[in-house]
């Protein structure tokens, strides 16, 4: 739905255990998620009519909800059901489903005991985070300008929105310079992860990926490792350094937007998209219709 505004768009949102109409679906302006980044999201694909991995995706919601201090008033059997009558009521098959879990605006400040939880759900139509002619032939990543924090200073195994404002700013920057995103390091100058997505790098038939200690070990990112393995492709989680990525010979990224992209670039280090990566993006596209059989 290029062009359309995202609060203008049609149909309707699951919003606090009922259907509201989408232009309806408001918040205030003093709410705390707002102010104080006290909301958790997550970031889902139906293929086909069905949702994948709905439940690792909502078992997730309720571990960032916790990560954060507060309880969904919900069960995940709820919000699954939810998601996918969210999904019929949109009357789509192939789409990208959005819920969301924010603190109100009962409270007004960094303290909010007090505050309401609310959950929404939203779905639309949302094809390949990136174009399908950049896919298959390797998208350029700029070296961002923010670094994953240490875990000692922020909760960085929740997907809590705050977490996002430094790859919002390192993508911006990248795309200004004509990058389509950019290659985040972490605190101690490792590599870590793309801004909303995870990256793996192949050298002589081995897929090496920076070990998940202070970012999101992402379901695709289990997927995809799962998916080498019966290919009985080698895959080392390890630390990995800038220095090192002269020597690859192919990068790609996974993530639930991103599913399997190739990388061409990053900054100054080139890379052929190969067989690996093409392989590993066609499994990884039966296996989300695969699914449907399951």
């Amino acid at each position: 739905m290029a062009g359309v505004s995202y609060d203008q768009m049609g149909g309707q949102i699951w919003y606090n255990g009922k259907f509201v109409e989408w232009a309806d679906a408001q918040v205030h302006v003093l709410t705390h998620g707002l102010h104080y980044a006290s909301s958790v999201f997550e970031g889902e694909r139906a293929y086909g009519g069905k949702i994948f991995k709905l439940q690792e995706h909502t078992d997730r919601l309720f571990f960032s909800a916790k990560e954060l201090g507060f309880e969904i008033p919900y069960t995940p059997d709820e919000i699954n059901k939810a998601c996918e009558d969210t999904l019929e009521v949109q009357g789509l098959t192939d789409a990208y489903i959005r819920p969301v879990a924010w603190r109100g605006s009962e409270m007004m400040g960094v303290s909010a005991q007090n505050n309401k939880i609310n959950v929404a759900i939203a779905v639309w139509e949302w094809p390949s985070y990136f174009a399908p002619e950049e896919r298959i032939k390797g998208i350029r990543l700029d070296n961002a300008i923010y670094r994953r924090p240490d875990p000692a200073t922020i909760p960085c195994f929740a997907k809590a929105a705050g977490l996002y404002m430094i790859c919002t700013l390192s993508k911006h920057a990248a795309e200004e310079r004509g990058y389509a995103d950019a290659l985040m390091l972490d605190y101690r100058g490792r590599v870590a992860e793309a801004t909303g997505a995870n990256v793996f790098f192949i050298k002589d038939g081995v897929i090496h990926t920076p070990e998940p200690d202070c970012f999101l070990n992402g379901i695709t990112r289990q997927t995809v490792v799962d998916l080498a393995k019966q290919r009985q492709i080698e895959v080392v989680e390890r630390a990995i350094m800038p220095e090192e990525l002269d020597g690859f010979e192919e990068c790609f990224l996974t993530g639930t937007a991103a599913e399997v992209t190739p990388v061409s670039e990053i900054g100054e280090h080139r890379f052929t998209p190969g067989q690996i990566s093409l392989d590993l993006m066609n499994d990884y596209d039966e296996a989300v219709r695969a699914h449907l059989q399951a």
